[in-house]
């Protein structure tokens, strides 16, 4: 794969998927007319090469940058269709099969006291395959970077020219029903068998599925007693995961199982900042705080809100405010509000700060009950869609107009007591992310 085939995959990861395939699918990097200054790309047509120079060659250039350390130019034209036909036929023959993505580097991921140990522990991987951690076992919610982890540590094993295949629980199903089909079993169990790193995500979904278990267990008991490496991931413990052997189970738990958590609020504002820099959206702290805190944990998600921030500013002609901000997400968050409830946050508020939940909805006025009735109240009006008067009525407060005296309150502290605004934005992401 050529320096321009690898910078169109990385853009990939930073694009919405319709535009990928309707523009950035079809370019064709090439890499005999361009040079260290400049790269030239094909487009299908004058619609798609207007569209991509106009919006997308900076960000190309960029990943050049970062690819090589050196800035180039980026021109965007146009081949004839024979040529271009060539052009294609001359890339597939070259390019091999590879699933790895070039961009998902250790450097680039986020760390935090979330993701520490599993970072730590594919990281040594990373330089000690097949003799420390094999096999190596990741799981964890979606889009909290387990699949990133992973394939950092497989371009690192690239990079030392290790025979490396990577592949989702899915593929690795096809692929073996595949070879059944055309009685090529051996190909399959060859190509498995012979890597010196096999990468596979989302293992849970090979539950119940015993023909691919059956053959998976052999091709692990192979790779391992020649001392290969071997990572997977899941969104569970193994242990948790029904429908698997009970062999595989024990065999997955020989080497290390490290999970990820989902992020604390200072790696998610660390997250957004990275991708606000990389896409070049600028976006103040206050935002940046307000995203982390309403938003949940899968880095996608993350990207997809800034994506959307970045074009209903351009198309509206409007600079990215907080309050433009919270009405670019409110549909968004509309849904997320219908799964919280005053009881559920209460619970969570009073669980943080040692009060019962009896105590914070009671009459009490100690510093602690108000300061914790103040930040249940105030989550609650954020984050659930209760009028001010159902509000009252759960705390147990005279009408609305004592709620909205006490939101009031709560806005004015926030400008003021940074402790008070810090523990309303934890406990804000707590409840978020739970």
């Amino acid at each position: 794969m050529n320096i321009g085939q690898e910078v169109i995959q990385q853009l990939k990861e930073e694009i919405t998927e319709s535009e990928y395939n309707r523009y950035i699918k079809q370019l064709i990097y090439d890499a005999k007319k361009s040079t260290s200054d400049l790269a030239i790309f094909y487009a299908s047509n004058a619609l798609v090469q207007n569209w991509i120079q106009s919006k997308y060659s900076e960000k190309i250039s960029h990943l050049f940058e970062i690819n090589n350390g050196s800035k180039v130019s980026v021109r965007i034209t146009q081949k004839n269709s024979t040529e271009r036909r060539k052009t294609i036929k001359k890339i597939e023959k070259k390019t091999s099969h590879s699933l790895l993505n070039p961009s998902q580097i250790f450097d680039n991921f986020m760390v935090g006291g979330s993701n520490q140990f599993a970072y730590s522990a594919v990281k040594s991987v990373s330089e000690n395959a097949g003799t420390k951690y094999n096999p190596l076992f990741i799981y964890g919610g979606v889009g909290l970077g387990k699949t990133h982890l992973m394939q950092s540590a497989g371009n690192v094993f690239e990079n030392q020219g290790k025979n490396v295949i990577y592949t989702t629980s899915e593929q690795l199903l096809n692929d073996f029903i595949r070879h059944i089909r055309n009685k090529t079993m051996e190909k399959f169990q060859e190509k498995y068998r012979k890597c010196d790193v096999l990468l596979i995500d989302d293992i849970q979904f090979l539950s119940g599925k015993e023909g691919i278990q059956e053959e998976f267990f052999h091709t692990f008991e192979a790779l391992r007693g020649d001392g290969k490496q071997i990572i997977m991931t899941a969104d569970k413990h193994p242990k948790k995961i029904g429908g698997l052997q009970e062999r595989l189970q024990s065999r997955f738990e020989w080497g290390l199982v490290a999970d990820i958590q989902p992020p604390e609020l200072e790696t998610k504002i660390a997250i957004i900042k990275s991708k606000c820099e990389i896409n070049k959206v600028k976006l103040s702290s206050d935002i940046i705080n307000y995203i982390a805190t309403v938003i949940d944990n899968n880095v996608r998600e993350i990207e997809g809100i800034l994506s959307r921030l970045q074009a209903y500013s351009q198309l509206m002609h409007i600079d990215i405010d907080l309050d433009f901000t919270k009405n670019a997400l409110k549909d968004q968050l509309q849904e997320k509000k219908k799964n919280l409830s005053m009881e559920s946050i209460t619970n969570i508020v009073s669980k943080d700060l040692n009060i019962k939940p009896s105590e914070i909805r009671s009459k009490g006025r100690s510093k602690n009950l108000v300061y914790a009735r103040r930040i249940a109240i105030y989550i609650c009006r954020e984050l659930t869609q209760n009028t001010m008067p159902q509000l009252a009525q759960y705390f147990g407060m005279k009408d609305h107009t004592a709620i909205s005296h006490t939101i009031k309150k709560i806005n004015s502290l926030i400008q003021t007591d940074e402790d008070f605004k810090t523990k309303i934005e934890e406990l804000s992401n707590k409840i978020t992310s739970s």
